[in-house]
């Protein structure tokens, strides 16, 4: 009788901490926007429901960005690494980096703040 009674409570147990994890590690919304800054100087706003491409001129050379499907991504880039091409197309989350050329793109918008981070 007491096993039953012990597995009943750690099964409720269970429950409630995974009931209460879900607000916690919940995924964030797509965003509606983004912010595009260049040398820290806002560039460009742009709706990610609209498709478009377009090129940034920064410091260092160039970045074209294209906005498809509710998803942004740099798509060429006159920096040697790459990196933010490497990303790919992004509707949310961290913001989308290419160091050498001085470009940041934000998301903005319908997005959620993660419970952990606040």
């Amino acid at each position: 009788m007491k096993s039953k009674y012990w597995a009943m409570v750690l099964a409720a147990v269970i429950v409630l901490s995974a009931a209460a994890a879900i607000p916690l590690f919940g995924t964030a919304q797509d965003a509606g926007w983004a912010e595009i800054r260049s040398n820290g100087q806002l560039s460009r706003t742009v709706n990610l429901h609209v498709d478009q491409q377009f090129t940034i001129p920064c410091p260092g050379g160039y970045n074209t960005v294209t906005v498809k499907d509710g998803k942004i991504a740099v798509t060429e880039a006159s920096c040697p690494d790459h990196y933010c091409m490497d990303r790919g197309f992004c509707s949310g989350g961290t913001p989308i980096v290419c160091l050498p050329n001085k470009l940041v793109i934000e998301f903005t918008g319908e997005q959620e703040i993660d419970g952990l981070l606040g």
